[in-house]
């Protein structure tokens, strides 16, 4: 691979050059570098001294050149970044050899009158500070670039690992990696470098982790071991394992990946969900597998053997069956009647139209999982339109957490966010509840959430007569967007609902429509809504479904979400607002909704009406939330 390049380069013509110097902090001398290039198809980044970072100016709608760093590796991958053509959007950072004299950056499909020639740079440095306006306060977001579903959930030693989907090149969605963060309060998150990396295998798709605790892998006791699908045209959707000796801080890659192949072919082969069934002292593994999902078995993490299948005609069809996850609870806190809950994310499947959660209740006998309802129950984990991939964190004794990735396929390279795209939704608890003869799980944000309440604001009781209405002009003196609400309310009218609001007229009307029996939404005036009409599809919701569902329907962002609502007169509401979203914990989480929004200014107004009857505020309590 050394003599190629070598070769390569001493053959160039040189068409264009051009160098430029920085004084580096490096003792060694100034670092420059020069740009040797020959047509369209191939440009060498000589570099001298490198620093830490060449820094790569992208322009997000433009296509994808290749970029990679030339050590003669067989391990040497080519990276697609979408550099800048007519204009420079933002920069990345392209990690160079530490306490090297020269590097190699080979760059393919760029033309030589890109702008991002001219516009290349050498640095020690990256700023991450945060310059985008809708940046959560207290949501796990990435520094920067793409992040979308959460991965890897693991806890050990007193910290919550969150690995995710990354991309570190652009914030739209490629080169897949799992980036890395962790917590150990599930409030407070710290970056780290990326866990895995793209290889020649593939990218590295979805997956989970577990602590082997009694060394089943050889690796040693307590080695935390993670599953992943390695993606690629050439060897098609394959899982992988890597493992950890450093409390998931470095991986190493297992030297007979893939552990397990497709064995009919199949393309939509991926997301291993690993866990351990103590009752047969095993390994169980489960794949999506294009509309069902396959059970595998295992002793030592390595060699797995198909035991069964799940979901041929189950749930909402037709879609992509993603992410799964699998987990036991008692059933109103009964420990001596539990029941498995099987966690499928689908897209497109969603009631409103894309990606969405959605679960199945049953028993698990260690071989086959058996569902409790007819195929054509569906039961949704959030009725939000930004709910995904939620899967679980592994390893954390009684309690069952959750995280979902906080966006929709249908626009989530499009929202109006650039630094970074995506977020994480808040950790959820799931419990299991009886209703009747039918069993569910609530949705409940997990209980260190309170550590995030700085100020608090206590409204005495109110009514609320129909057509009349109850204002509260100023949330918080300040007030950033970033708050938590609680209220309880009895409700005698045919809608109670409340308007949250900034000074610019944007607003987000949240309403209990008693005669529908529905829990309400609406974010069609909730600030910016217009990307909505450049959302995508799926090629399978080439149907009105989406639209005839949806409440209130403009576009595929601009519209209402609903969720089911009893006939109950008094209602418990628990709100997270955050920069650019809503989380809406209803009656002890029996209905939990999720939905972005994009106000031009923090929501800080509040005001409450009823329609057709009145409604009375049994008690308000707001809290200013932050870090």
């Amino acid at each position: 691979m050394k003599a190629s390049i070598s070769n390569i380069s001493k053959s160039l013509v040189m068409s264009a050059a051009v160098s430029f110097g920085l004084v580096s902090c490096q003792p060694s001398g100034k670092s420059e570098f020069k740009l040797e290039q020959q047509g369209d198809t191939l440009t060498l980044v000589h570099i001298t001294n490198p620093t830490k970072y060449l820094l790569l100016p992208v322009e997000e709608k433009t296509p994808e050149g290749q970029v990679c760093l030339v050590t003669g590796d067989a391990a040497d991958t080519d990276m697609d970044v979408r550099l800048a053509k007519q204009r420079v959007d933002y920069f990345v950072p392209f990690e160079l050899p530490a306490g090297a004299k020269k590097a190699l950056v080979r760059i393919r499909k760029t033309p030589k009158d890109a702008v991002c020639w001219s516009r290349i740079q050498l640095s020690d440095t990256f700023d991450t500070a945060n310059r985008d306006k809708f940046r959560p306060l207290y949501h796990h977001t990435p520094l920067y670039g793409w992040m979308n579903d959460a991965n890897g959930l693991v806890y050990k030693d007193g910290e919550y690992h969150l690995y995710f989907q990354y991309n570190p090149y652009g914030s739209v969605w490629g080169n897949m990696h799992w980036g890395h963060s962790v917590s150990r309060d599930l409030v407070h998150w710290e970056h780290l470098p990326v866990a895995l990396a793209r290889d020649t295998m593939g990218h590295i798709f979805s997956g989970s982790s577990v602590v082997d605790l009694t060394n089943t892998a050889g690796y040693g006791d307590g080695t935390i071991v993670s599953f992943y699908t390695s993606a690629s045209d050439r060897n098609g959707q394959i899982e992988c394992m890597a493992y950890s000796k450093d409390n998931g801080r470095t991986f190493t890659k297992y030297e007979k990946n893939p552990v397990l192949t497709p064995f009919d072919g199949l393309k939509d082969f991926r997301d291993p969900k690993v866990f351990w069934y103590e009752p047969q002292q095993k390994w169980v593994m489960i794949v999506s597998a294009d509309k069902e999902m396959r059970f595998f078995s295992s002793k030592d993490l390595k060699d797995w053997t198909y035991m069964s299948a799940f979901g041929k005609g189950y749930g909402m069809q037709p879609s992509q069956f993603e992410c799964p996850d699998m987990v036991q609870l008692a059933v109103d806190g009964d420990g001596n009647h539990k029941k498995w809950a099987l966690i499928v994310n689908i897209n497109p499947g969603c009631l409103f139209g894309g990606s969405a959660t959605q679960y199945f209740i049953g028993d698990f006998d260690g071989t086959n999982f058996t569902c409790d309802t007819k195929p054509e129950v569906v039961k949704w984990m959030d009725w939000g339109k930004d709910h995904y991939a939620t899967v679980c964190f592994s390893n954390t004794g009684e309690r069952v957490i959750a995280v979902p990735w906080m966006s929709n396929w249908q626009y989530a390279n499009i929202i109006p966010t650039q630094q970074y795209r995506s977020a994480n939704a808040l950790p959820r608890e799931l419990t299991m509840y009886s209703e009747g003869k039918d069993i569910y799980m609530a949705v409940n944000p997990v209980k260190e959430l309170e550590a995030l309440r700085k100020e608090t604001k206590e409204i005495p009781a109110f009514t609320v007569d129909n057509g009349k209405e109850f204002t509260i002009e100023t949330l918080f003196d300040g007030g950033d967007g970033a708050f938590e609400m609680n209220i309880d309310l009895t409700t005698n009218a045919n809608c109670s609902g409340f308007k949250l609001m900034n000074s610019k007229g944007e607003y987000v009307d949240i309403y209990l429509d008693m005669k529908e029996g529905k829990l309400v939404m609406d974010r069609v005036h909730s600030g910016i809504v217009d990307f909505g009409k450049n959302a995508i599809p799926h090629e399978k919701e080439a149907h009105d479904n989406r639209v005839k569902n949806s409440i209130n329907y403009v576009d595929d962002f601009a519209l209402a979400t609903w969720g089911p609502l009893s006939k109950d007169k008094q209602h418990r509401l628990q709100l997270f607002v955050d920069k650019c979203s809503i989380e809406i914990f209803l009656d002890g989480g029996k209905v939990a909704m999720t939905n972005l929004v994009f106000p031009n200014e923090p929501y800080n107004s509040l005001s409450f009406y009823s329609r057709n009857g009145s409604t009375k505020v049994n008690a308000c309590k707001l809290y200013a939330l932050g870090l």
